[in-house]
């Protein structure tokens, strides 16, 4: 059965840093796109960063960009969220979902398993 979990959120104050974690089961995560994506009350899902599985390019979106990374251990079969400089716009609840595919895709409808999220609020 394949599976996804994530896990590392938490209550932060503004301009600190957390690192979520998407542990994989069931399959072998190198294979597959991975990608992080968030929502927040009364918005939509919108994606974070993404993780190619051909050659392990990252993708962040515009929002995150020169303050999130993402990172894959091929050995742990965990794709890593490294959040610094953390914003209250960055409060969502952060999911984690795979896709087979080669290259990242920021189309949350693209992705085939989800995990069940993790919140993450900023605040003082």
């Amino acid at each position: 059965q394949l599976q996804l979990v994530e896990s590392g959120g938490g209550l932060v104050q503004p301009r600190g840093s957390l690192r979520l974690s998407c542990a994989a089961s069931g399959f072998t995560l190198v294979y597959y796109v991975i990608g992080w994506f968030r929502q927040a009350p009364g918005k939509e899902r919108e994606v974070v960063s993404c993780i190619s599985s051909s050659d392990g390019s990252p993708f962040h979106a515009d929002s995150v960009k020169g303050r999130f990374t993402i990172s894959r251990d091929n050995a742990k079969n965990t794709v890593y969220l490294q959040m610094n400089s953390l914003k209250p716009g960055d409060t969502a609840v952060h999911y984690c979902a795979s896709t087979r595919r080669d290259y990242c895709t920021g189309y949350a409808v693209i992705y085939d398993y989800w995990g069940q999220g993790t919140q993450v609020t900023v605040s003082s």
